[in-house]
């Protein structure tokens, strides 16, 4: 009788250790409105945007976010729905073709012939997020393409600040208008440099 009242006694502390696990939160870096664009003939060129190259302090699937002037805070139980630098590919790639109207072709092998395809690379230096004050980005990135059978290239970088007042759901929007922003000006770049692969960036 006395072990089963000890047993009996012990499984309600179980359940309340079961009950009061933290929810997790996932979000991503794709916008569910990047805006609606003019209708515009369809770019000249394919694209394909290669993999993202992040700091490995921001390559991870926990949030991230900065607290003052050197601290950092890790949100265990906000998480990204893929690692950070597929979640800024895919957001990028997105954003890129419906601003190009064209198709990212990466993965796919490639074609002799067909379009010209520009490759996107994105190297991010920092995209750090104070809660409630602002998201600042800087990256560098290129543009490459086949011209005559020799590889050319245009090297440019970006750095964005986005106002994020408020809570974290602000702060990740910050973040989504940022690779909005960045989209934007690859997209003018691209358009402008695959008319003959000579000018600079804008």
């Amino acid at each position: 009788m006395m072990v089963w009242l000890r047993y009996f006694s012990f499984v309600p502390i179980l359940l309340v250790s079961a009950c009061s696990s933290p929810t997790v939160r996932y979000h991503t870096l794709a916008s569910a409105d990047i805006g609606v664009q003019p209708v515009k003939p369809p770019a000249a060129f394919l694209i394909s945007v290669l993999p993202v190259g992040v700091p490995p302090q921001l390559d991870q699937t926990p949030l991230v976010v900065r607290q003052g002037a050197s601290g950092a805070l890790v949100l265990d139980n906000d998480r990204w729905l893929s690692p950070f630098s597929e979640e800024i590919r895919t957001a990028l790639a997105t954003a890129l073709v419906n601003r190009l109207n064209t198709q990212d072709v990466s993965g796919l092998a490639e074609r002799t012939g067909a379009q010209p395809v520009l490759r996107v690379h994105l190297q991010v230096r920092r995209f750090d997020a104070w809660p409630g004050q602002k998201v600042m980005f800087a990256g560098d990135w290129s543009l490459s393409a086949l011209d005559a059978g020799h590889r050319v290239q245009l090297l440019c970088t970006s750095h964005f600040t986005q106002r994020a007042p408020g809570g974290y759901e602000e702060m990740l929007l910050a973040q989504q208008k940022i690779i909005v922003r960045l989209a934007e000006q690859i997209a003018i770049n691209a358009d402008r440099w695959a008319q003959g692969y000579r000018a600079d960036c804008v």
